[in-house]
């Protein structure tokens, strides 16, 4: 069974392992093991995402089979740069272990986020996307959030092409 809950102080290191093995089985192969690790380090290390538990400007939601994290959403001010809306909040990772893809998972940890950033008084959730991840584009096409724009996104020295997309509330 699947549970889920907010992120706590405890859970900073199992949160922080099973975002590096998500975003690993994902998009490793794309990258020089040096940029790899020099992403992972800053976006998941202590400064990282574990930082942001607690934090009031993020609010991070946890998936769980037993104890372990199969899979997370955290939404927070947009960081992406751009000319969007004040009250606009951003989706910045919904990530889910490839052994718990169709499992229902991305979809409850979506609405989530939806309702999460309503609860904030956003008119707007935006979120960026590789440009060749098809499998998530579809999948936030399917949750009505369109194309708006282009982002490069640093993995270490390497620079991606991702798409910002926005979902109206």
């Amino acid at each position: 069974m699947i549970a889920y809950r907010d992120a706590g102080p405890n859970d900073a290191a199992p949160l922080a392992a099973m975002a590096r093995t998500a975003f690993t089985e994902t998009f490793g192969h794309l990258y020089p093991p040096a940029d790899l690790n020099a992403f992972l380090d800053e976006a998941f290390g202590p400064t990282g995402l574990p930082s942001q538990i607690g934090d009031p400007a993020f609010s991070i939601r946890l998936a769980l089979q037993g104890d372990a994290v199969i899979g997370f959403a955290k939404i927070g001010p947009v960081a992406f740069p751009g000319d969007w809306p004040d009250d606009a909040v951003e989706l910045y990772q919904l990530y889910v272990l490839s052994s718990h893809l169709g499992a229902g998972v991305g979809p409850a940890l979506m609405q989530w986020a939806i309702d999460a950033a309503r609860l904030r008084g956003a008119r707007d959730l935006m979120l960026s996307v590789y440009v060749d991840n098809h499998r998530a584009k579809a999948f936030y096409a399917r949750h009505g959030f369109v194309d708006v724009g282009r982002y490069d996104f640093a993995v270490g020295d390497t620079i991606d092409e991702d798409r910002i997309m926005r979902l109206s509330l």
